[in-house]
């Protein structure tokens, strides 16, 4: 009973050990980096799924609690492929050349981004269009930074927000098709269906009167 108990305690030691070892810490931390995509996307996903799906799609609980899942997986699995991708790549530049550089991160990425999210579907593109607006904001401070762009003398958000909003909406009241579903239904919501009710019930209770039976 003792060796038993004993058994799992030396696996475990041994498991640690091999944890410690200096020489498989790339392998291991692509392993890992695989393990926090998935858990990553997974936090993400669901409680996005779960609110835009009960909030836009219509069908039984079934069918949502289905959706929610596979966009759930969906995300959950290209975030973990990519993320181990990513850092399997990166691995073998760095060991081929010695070094690690600059390019080898974007080549990757780039690799990652092909294989992974180059299927154009709602999640992908919900996905790249987040990163995409990050860029924009980043390479513009980067500009910035190295000089390219002279240092504002007043913030220039106010004028951004601006450009966004009379941008998107116009997209939205006269080529509604451009934009992504998600964002077709959100501002269908804010912006059509608050243009019609009849009576308190779908003025204030209801955005659509139920449907009778």
């Amino acid at each position: 009973m003792a060796g038993g108990a004993a058994a799992p305690g030396a696996v475990l030691r041994a498991i640690n050990a091999i944890l410690m070892q200096r020489r498989y810490r790339a392998a291991l931390a692509v392993l890992k980096g695989f393990r926090n995509g998935a858990v990553y996307g997974a936090k993400i996903r669901a409680p996005h799924a779960l609110v835009m799906t009960f909030l836009f799609r219509s069908g039984s609980l079934r069918e949502k609690l289905k959706s929610i899942a596979q966009a759930t997986y969906t995300h959950a699995r290209n975030l973990a492929y990519f993320v181990f991708t990513y850092k399997g790549l990166m691995a073998v530049q760095s060991r081929l050349q010695g070094k690690k550089i600059p390019f080898h991160s974007f080549f990757a990425a780039c690799v990652g981004g092909w294989l992974v999210f180059g299927e154009n579907n709602p999640i992908n593109s919900q996905i790249v269009m987040y990163l995409l607006s990050r860029i924009l904001f980043g390479l513009s401070r980067l500009a910035v930074e190295k000089g390219y762009v002279p240092q504002p003398k007043q913030d220039p958000f106010p004028l951004v927000a601006a450009l966004v909003w009379g941008t998107v909406l116009w997209l939205f009241e006269y080529h509604r098709q451009t934009l992504q579903p998600s964002l077709q239904a959100s501002m269908t919501y804010l912006y059509d269906d608050s243009n019609e009710w009849h009576d308190i019930s779908d003025f204030l209770i209801y955005n659509k009167k139920p449907a009778s039976k």
